[in-house]
């Protein structure tokens, strides 16, 4: 059943990252976040730093510094260094899922395996249709300070769909992009991981 990879692309604050740690206990598959970039970075001597620039938090950015800037140089610098990152991830993707089947959160990983890696996965999308589910998660998890914490949770979501975007061409959070639309304020973290090894199992039977 669970030879296939699982990608989950996610608003934040809706529990993305606790989706993946339920699936990753119940199914034995390392899951990769925030620490495929440090691999990254240690595989390919990238600094740390600059890896962590071109991220989903930092591509955002750096699109409206290209747009802002009269010299030419600059931003085509800012192009080349962030697709050398993103291609640094991407073969670091493609070797993981070599050797086993792993759960991925965003960072444009579904599209990696799919044109690059060429391996069967799972595509999910988790999102949280209360915005108190989000605060609650953002203040708790994270720490975010509560009088700014809507427009960080906007700002967040928009430097993930700015990212997508930048790499792929295609709309983050399009239902047509993804095999599952998953609410976690309804279905809850577990029944989110259950809808995705239901699909898992569905696929291992056709």
């Amino acid at each position: 059943m669970n030879r296939q990879c699982i990608v989950i692309d996610r608003e934040y604050g809706s529990g993305g990252r606790e989706v993946a740690r339920i699936l990753s206990q119940k199914l034995g598959m390392e899951f990769y976040d925030g620490n495929l970039l440090a691999l990254a970075g240690k595989e390919y001597g990238i600094e740390l730093g600059v890896i962590q620039e071109y991220d989903e938090k930092g591509v955002g950015g750096i699109l409206s510094d290209i747009a802002m800037m009269t010299n030419n140089a600059s931003p085509g610098y800012k192009m080349e260094e962030a697709y050398s990152v993103f291609s640094a991830l991407s073969r670091l993707v493609q070797q993981l899922v070599a050797k086993n089947p792993c759960i991925f959160l965003g960072r444009c990983t579904a599209h990696i395996l799919k044109t690059e890696a060429r391996v069967p996965y799972v595509h999910a999308f988790v999102y949280a249709s209360r915005m108190e589910d989000r605060i609650e998660r953002a203040r708790t998890v994270d720490g975010v300070d509560m009088s700014r914490i809507e427009a960080y949770i906007k700002r967040r979501d928009s430097q993930r769909r700015n990212y997508v975007k930048f790499f792929t061409d295609k709309v983050w959070g399009d239902p047509k992009n993804y095999d599952l639309m998953l609410n976690t304020s309804t279905l809850g973290y577990e029944g989110a991981a259950e809808a995705i090894i239901g699909v898992l199992e569905a696929r291992a039977l056709s």
